[in-house]
């Protein structure tokens, strides 16, 4: 958010406070643009690298905070969870080898982190989305000791009124129920920011909004969460879901997600946008201010905008418009966040050149695009490019055109021309733009994990199988190779496990289970139409109530029609958790003479796993 010590507003008079500050630092930015006092000259580059830690085993490694203390460097700084970080990269004026900077600035701070995380048993991994993420590593414990956070999280809980739900399509399916925004933490991005002049920002705003889905396309890398196959790029829908105040009450007066791509064109001038967000959305959580913007103005002081800024960092827009201060001089600047982290640092960069370029290079056909062209239709561009990726089709004008079409034959050479013409050298420009084409030609990032997960799952369970495209996304970022000339993993694929199984590697997680109403008869023809003799027995919370045999419902079979479930199980039943080693189930199904276990976390049922499982 730019601000640390924050708070929620807890009464009348704080929240008047914190409008106050708001209306007055929209009063000085507009001051500030009708003056002439946004720097218009130098343009600078800046980016925000999000990224993953994992422990030897490739699972999440909730070591950040010892991290940030052995590193002690404010550039680092934490995510909402225990296992991410941020790195904040030095901004660089956008010209000759700028690119070539970045790659190698962001090279090294990965560098040194992964020193640091060796003397943790930690690895450094850029993905969009972690896929070795369980839900156990959504749980408030692995929020990081962050005042904000928990403030930002508490406040949600209590804007919505219930649990956070959770509901995705795509190859497969999930529907979750969750108590905390942590599934936000599962989203990591390569946050690039290009500033803007104030004269020129609306257009270039909007044209940063027209060029995003066909951006996108070309990024994706983020199809895997919790073992299913959603989206193309996933995290756009679910961060969007993660950060919903919105409750189906209608006790708000958002009716707008504050996760969002926005829905209509940006009109008048930068004020004027930052004012429209102050419009829809409640102003959530406050600071501590001193004097007010515009008075600190008068006075010839350049603001920094404070109370704006802490709103502004509550509303998520994929394409977001920022203020800041540089060396004493006000800017404005774009921040792209749609972008994901990964998968190669040669990769990202290439992805942010190719925006840079294309963002510097607009065509003046394309100014005044509230005037030409339907939003709906830019809107619906992004969000086929993060369901389908490459395999979008896109409305451009009044046409409809393929996704490698339009990248290689309109915006490649848009993109060539913005960075030449803002002195960006043409080795650079030639350099990360044929990074892009390259992936055009032959592979993106999510198809490779799409493929590579499709022919692990022949021969592994899907836990190991998300270990295996992490172990193998870490070996090529090591090596530096860009994802176009990955090879897809195969069934034999070896990536050095631990030899201490966990049953959550093997258990089976969909489990046919019987209610505790359930007519005992109908249960019974399911088991014989299936060819199982035991089935777990739950309430409607999904809370483990037993278990059913074929030895119990044989008891029973002159009366099966007339009783219910209940009635006929066996309620002590012999449990295991996930984290527990498959050897102790193993020596457990032994030991009771049993063929299965049921796998519970917290009472609910989430597994079954059985001698053949062992």
């Amino acid at each position: 958010m730019g601000v640390k010590i924050v708070r929620k507003i807890d009464s009348i008079e704080e929240r008047k406070r914190y409008n106050e500050h708001l209306l007055a630092d929209i009063r000085a930015l507009e001051q500030m643009c009708l003056q002439g006092l946004i720097e218009e000259d130098n343009i600078r580059i800046g980016a925000e690298q999000e990224l993953c830690l994992v422990d030897r085993n490739w699972y999440p490694a909730p070591k950040a905070m010892e991290l940030l203390q052995a590193a002690n460097n404010e550039r680092f700084t934490t995510e909402i969870t225990r296992y991410n970080l941020e790195i904040n990269l030095d901004p660089l004026l956008l010209g000759g080898d700028c690119f070539k900077t970045l790659f190698k600035q962001l090279r090294t701070d990965l560098h040194y982190l992964e020193e640091l995380g060796r003397e943790q048993d930690v690895k450094i991994v850029l993905t969009g989305i972690l896929p070795t993420i369980e839900q156990q590593h959504l749980r408030e414990e692995f929020m990081a000791p962050v005042e904000r956070y928990y403030a930002l999280n508490n406040l949600m809980r209590e804007l919505r009124g219930r649990e956070f739900d959770l509901h995705m399509k795509g190859i497969d399916e999930v529907t979750l129920k969750h108590d905390s925004v942590l599934f936000e933490g599962c989203n990591t991005s390569f946050q690039a920011h290009l500033q803007v002049g104030a004269k020129d920002f609306v257009n270039s705003y909007n044209w940063a909004q027209m060029i995003a889905g066909p951006v996108l396309s070309i990024c994706t890398n983020s199809p895997l969460l919790l073992g299913k196959e959603l989206w193309d790029e996933t995290r756009i829908a679910l961060f969007t879901q993660s950060i919903d105040t919105r409750a189906s009450s209608f006790l708000l007066n958002e009716r707008e997600a504050r996760v969002s791509f926005g829905d209509s064109w940006a009109l008048g001038n930068a004020a004027d946008l930052f004012r429209q967000e102050v419009l829809r959305f409640r102003s959530l959580l406050t600071s501590d201010f001193e004097l007010y913007s515009d008075d600190m103005l008068l006075e010839g002081q350049i603001p920094k905008l404070k109370a704006l800024g802490l709103h502004n960092g509550t509303i998520y827009r994929w394409n977001r418009a920022c203020y800041g201060v540089t060396d004493g001089k006000p800017h404005l600047r774009i921040e792209n966040r749609y972008i994901p982290s990964g998968p190669t640092v040669l990769d990202q960069v290439a992805n942010m050149a190719f925006w840079v370029g294309l963002m510097r290079g607009r065509p003046a056909t394309y100014d005044d695009l509230h005037l030409k062209f339907d939003f709906k239709d830019v809107k619906n561009n992004f969000l086929l490019a993060a369901r389908y990726g490459m395999s979008s089709r896109f409305y451009w004008g009044d046409k409809l055109v393929s996704a490698d079409r339009l990248l290689k034959e309109v915006l490649l050479p848009i993109a060539w021309r913005g960075l030449l013409d803002s002195g960006v050298s043409a080795d650079d420009a030639n350099h990360y733009l044929k990074v892009i084409e390259n992936r055009i030609d032959h592979q993106d990032a999510s198809r490779w994990i799409r493929k590579s997960f499709r022919n692990l799952r022949t021969q592994m369970k899907k836990t190991d199988a998300c270990r295996a495209i992490t172990a193998a996304i870490y070996t090529y970022q090591r090596r530096g190779v860009p994802v176009s000339a990955w090879k897809i993993l195969r069934e034999d694929v070896d990536i050095k496990l631990e030899s201490q199984k966990c049953v959550k590697q093997f258990m089976n997680r969909n489990v046919v289970t019987a209610r505790i109403d359930d007519n005992a008869g109908f249960i019974d023809q399911l088991m014989e139409w299936r060819k199982i003799h035991h089935m777990p027995v739950i309430d409607n919370q999904g809370i483990l109530k037993g278990i059913l045999t074929s030895t119990d419902l044989d008891r029973h079979r002159e009366s099966l029609k007339g009783v219910c479930v209940e009635e006929v199980m066996n309620p002590n039943v012999v449990t295991i958790t996930p984290d527990q080693s498959v050897l102790e189930a193993r020596e457990l199904l032994s030991k009771m003479k049993i063929g299965s276990l049921p796998v519970v976390h917290e009472n609910y049922l989430v597994g079954i796993i059985t001698k053949n499982d062992v």
